[in-house]
């Protein structure tokens, strides 16, 4: 089971190549897709994805290429983060397209570094709000970028979306590379944070972060607290993590130390999550918070939700992209938070 679990990637990344070879067949069957989005108007119920494809990317991964073409960015640490704009190609629409049939997915198309940083993107966004996707363990750069765009679909957000991505090796024996690489990047996403709630006139910034990335994102959350204080803390919307690895003490102690942050957390944890059980033997048999109890994570005082009953499958550490419920407390979490 842990090795599946492991491999849990490799399969989708797998079908994401199949669903390219597929491309012009794709094209050919869809009847609608972006433009007939844009053509009828607005859905009531659609993400802002569906009507402009276009995801917003900082990176602390080297770049391949120059970043202008596939794979983009590598395993490797940069020397200077990496901002850039991707274009995404929907999956085609219809009653006969092969998306109707689970053969068609989003794909990236192109992504174009830019100077600057993150806020400048977003000076054209209109006060949008904010979602910041940050992976975890065992992923290129392409799989967090569309797994960043399945979450935003799912959800139905209506702002910019961005992933944040570090360099992870994206390989099964990689844990001890991806969790100091992780580490390593929180001063850039620290960065990206603080880029986002300087912009003037800008929305706010919510941020779902998975597994390892959690640990990222919190001590991120951590030095911006530290440093900046209220200033910053007004224009953090909700914050998501979603079956979190990492040791409850840990966990407990950056709590204590964000101040109103953690007032805005809602950790989403499940009980048989299997990924989660394996870290925690590796760790010395240390419970990992998206592993705990729900009793135990509410006394570190954030919102928890247990997804235990929603996981019908082998691991289930990924219920926030799989899982429909799961994703409508994470719609739920970022439309509850007060401006």
């Amino acid at each position: 089971m842990v090795v599946r679990h492991f491999l849990q990637h490799e399969v989708i990344a797998s079908r994401r190549a199949l669903l390219g070879g597929l491309g012009s067949l794709a094209g050919a069957l869809a009847l609608g897709g972006c433009a007939g989005l844009a053509a009828q108007g607005t859905r009531f119920d659609a993400s802002s994805l569906a009507t402009d494809p276009t995801l917003l990317v900082a990176t602390t991964r080297k770049r391949v290429n120059g970043g202008r073409t596939k794979p983009w960015f590598g395993p490797e640490r940069a020397s200077a983060m990496t901002v850039a704009r991707a274009k995404l190609k929907p999956p085609s629409d219809g009653r006969f397209s092969l998306a109707a049939v689970g053969l068609d997915d989003w794909r990236l198309s192109e992504v174009e570094p830019v100077s600057g940083e993150v806020g400048d993107l977003l000076a054209q966004a209109g006060g949008q709000d904010v979602l910041v996707y940050v992976h975890g363990f065992k992923q290129t750069f392409e799989t967090a970028a569309l797994d960043a765009v399945q979450l935003s679909d799912g959800i139905r957000f209506r702002g910019q979306t961005m992933v944040f991505s570090w360099p992870s090796r994206a390989g099964l024996f990689d844990y001890a590379y991806d969790r100091d690489s992780a580490m390593w990047s929180r001063d850039g996403f620290e960065r990206v944070l603080l880029s986002i709630v300087a912009a003037p006139g800008g929305g706010r910034v919510h941020i779902v972060a998975h597994s390892m990335g959690t640990m990222l994102a919190l001590e991120s959350l951590r030095q911006l607290h530290a440093r900046y204080g209220g200033a910053a803390e007004q224009r953090i919307g909700a914050v998501v993590f979603a079956a979190p690895d990492i040791d409850m003490d840990v966990f407990s102690s950056a709590i204590s130390r964000i101040g109103p942050l953690a007032g805005k957390i809602t950790v989403i944890a499940a009980t048989n999550d299997r990924a989660l059980a394996l870290s925690g033997r590796m760790a010395g048999g240390m419970t990992r918070v998206g592993a705990a109890e729900k009793a135990a994570i509410e006394r570190l005082g954030v919102r928890v939700i247990d997804a235990s009953q929603a996981g019908g499958g082998i691991v289930n550490h990924d219920l926030f992209l799989s899982n429909a419920d799961v994703q409508r407390v994470i719609r739920r979490s970022i439309g509850g938070v007060a401006a």
